[in-house]
């Protein structure tokens, strides 16, 4: 235990001695962190935005009016019988009808027009969702079919898979521009602990030398630079995790305009801390301390 406290104080006074770089070396590991949570939050959003556009595609088959509810029945059957339909909406004449009204009650025009006819020139609505927006095609191709067109007035579709491939092509972009930042920001932080240990050693030769000649063990002389590199780490996460934490409670309120179905990347990110931090900091502990073991095994010769 009491080398342990030696260890543990010569690493403070490493800190201390080269405050400077000790720094600029937790300020580049967390650029490091900051642009690989930066990643982590778009793979989310875009996953989030995706589904939400998902969700709002459907396809509508608007059925004459002279059709019947066996009618009517016959194709939802049929379209169930289908593994990539996921749900089926059914609105009667009547329901299509009060919908006119009411999304036209400021329309005395549209609606007087709809009382001169003196009948319900609506017929039935069925809205079909399936797994995938590519789906739709093969529901739309299987109902024009000769039988069902006597039935079927017309059909539906919009079709957003233009902005769902828009969107990830951009994110995938981003994702690459972000990717090259880590990697740049990981090989300037290998350099920059690499170099600290190499300095604090060449600063010391004299002290090592003492140890030396004392009966110092391998371990206690490598121990203070090992323990900069877990004191590295701890800095570097934490800011991170404070820093990620503040910025998401700023953009979360401008992300519920966005994504309506009221989505939290906070509440994301905090379910998903001890998984995300956790390999964060395994990765960083690894990075600094290959970089300290390599910068001792150039320079000391034990």
């Amino acid at each position: 235990m009491l080398s342990f406290l030696r260890v543990l104080k010569f690493a403070f006074q490493d800190l201390w001695r080269n405050l400077s770089l000790s720094f600029m070396t937790v300020f580049i590991l967390v650029l490091m962190l900051l642009s690989v949570n930066t990643l982590w939050s778009l793979d989310v959003l875009t996953k989030q935005a995706v589904e939400s556009v998902k969700k709002q595609i459907d396809v509508s088959i608007y059925f004459v009016p002279q059709a019947t509810e066996k009618n009517v029945a016959e194709i939802k059957s049929y379209i169930q019988m289908f593994s990539e339909v996921t749900d089926i909406k059914l609105q009667s004449k009547e329901d299509v009808l009060a919908s006119f009204r009411e999304q036209h009650k400021l329309q005395k025009e549209a609606l007087d027009a709809l009382d001169e006819l003196g009948a319900n020139p609506f017929g039935p609505t069925m809205v079909i969702k399936t797994k995938e927006p590519k789906d739709y095609k093969k529901i739309i191709d299987a109902l024009n079919v000769p039988e069902y067109e006597t039935i079927i007035e017309a059909k539906s579709f919009d079709n957003h898979e233009d902005a769902i491939e828009r969107l990830q092509n951009i994110t995938n972009r981003i994702e690459r521009v972000g990717f090259g930042l880590t990697v740049l920001f990981a090989i300037i932080s290998f350099l920059i602990i690499f170099n600290t240990v190499r300095v604090a050693i060449a600063s010391q030769r004299v002290e090592i030398s003492i140890k030396r000649l004392v009966g110092a063990s391998n371990w206690f002389i490598r121990g203070p630079y090992m323990i900069e590199s877990v004191l590295f780490t701890v800095l570097s996460v934490g800011l991170t995790m404070a820093l990620v934490g503040v910025a998401l409670r700023w953009i979360d309120p401008y992300l519920a305009v966005v994504l309506p179905n009221g989505f939290s990347l906070t509440n994301y990110f905090y379910s998903n801390m001890l998984m995300l931090f956790g390999s964060q900091a395994l990765a960083v502990l690894l990075l600094t301390v290959v970089s300290s073991a390599l910068a001792m095994r150039k320079q000391l010769k034990v």
